[in-house]
């Protein structure tokens, strides 16, 4: 069993390397003030690390000092608790990013992370992971100590509160955090709101004030959080939503739009139906006309009536245009 003074001496070794990591270069004097030590104790506790693999250069002279170097048998990056949780997140937050190759590596980097990570932190960023979802690829950045703190918040089921506009003004939000979602552009919070008593969708950057409260709460019968969101983002958020029946695969139809601009289901291996939003019926039916595939109308009624009279119109407009020739259309 390792005395007292070892203890100590192998705390202040992982100190030092700790600070080592924080920036490119210290003095001997600055790190002996930091470690509570002499400077002597300072060059034995490199030595030390040097032992151990750690490349450490010493320089001398006005501008010299302590540096770490890169190395191949440079041992794992030593990190405490919140660097550790924060270095997760971010990971999890560049996992499925916009940059080709960014998630695959992100998702490797955190495998290596879950690795070496003591065991209690082990368990809380897997709890962490658990708490984000996420459709579509790339999206705005936002701040990871809110991410952090959100995840948390949805970890330990406590509430949380935020501040967040709403029409012409700014107000403070009380809710029960379920999940985070990525999008293909943003960050989302599904909550459950308890000052409007139901589900709500926040997107995270445009949050202010994010804080979790200590009141823990009994977790309710909560919707699919990643469909929500895309349903919320691609539909419910205007003020026309329409669904389609797409005579086309639906891998075929998700490559042709955004996740974020509709939802789209398989019917089947050769039919998809396609839900989705926007200020006007007439710019519903342009961008699915413009997919190129066969489709059908499934609702609201008025926009099959609104295709009637368009149809007429453009053959109307096909009509005035023809030529002498031109006795069929396709």
């Amino acid at each position: 069993m390792a005395s007292g003074a070892e203890r100590g001496t192998t705390e202040r070794v992982l100190t030092l390397l700790g600070l080592l990591q924080q920036r490119p270069l210290w003095t001997g004097p600055e790190l002996a003030e930091r470690l509570g030590v002499t400077a002597r104790t300072v060059r034995r506790d490199v030595e030390r690390l040097r032992t151990l693999g750690y490349p450490v250069h010493a320089g001398q002279g006005v501008g010299g000092g302590y540096r770490l170097g890169p190395g191949q048998d440079l041992p794992p990056l030593l990190l405490d608790d919140e660097e550790a949780i924060a270095t997760a997140v971010s990971l999890l937050a560049g996992a499925g990013g916009a940059v080709t190759g960014a998630g695959d590596a992100a998702l490797r980097a955190l495998t290596k992370l879950d690795q070496v990570l003591p065991v209690r932190l082990r368990h809380e960023v897997r709890a962490l992971a658990g708490s984000v979802e996420s459709f579509g690829g790339g999206r705005t950045p936002v701040d990871p100590e809110v991410l952090t703190t959100l995840a948390r918040a949805c970890r330990d089921e406590v509430e949380a509160g935020f501040d967040y506009p709403s029409r012409s003004e700014v107000r403070r939000r009380r809710v029960e955090p379920y999940r985070l979602v990525a999008s293909d552009r943003r960050w989302y919070l599904l909550a459950y709101d308890l000052d409007r008593d139901g589900w709500r969708s926040f997107r995270v950057d445009r949050m202010t004030g994010v804080s979790a409260r200590s009141w823990r709460f009994r977790p309710r019968v909560a919707p699919d959080a990643a469909t929500y969101v895309q349903e919320g983002v691609a539909s419910r958020a205007y003020p026309y939503q329409a669904r389609f029946l797409v005579h086309a695969p639906a891998d075929t139809v998700r490559a042709q739009v955004p996740a974020s601009a509709a939802v789209v289901e398989p019917r089947g291996n050769e039919l998809c139906e396609v839900l989705s939003g926007a200020g006007n019926l007439d710019f519903l039916l342009m961008h699915v006309l413009l997919l190129g595939h066969d489709f059908e109308v499934l609702d609201p009624p008025e926009l099959g009536r609104r295709c009637r009279v368009l149809a007429e119109r453009l053959l109307s407009a096909g009509a005035a245009s023809a030529g002498p020739g031109d006795t069929d259309l396709d």
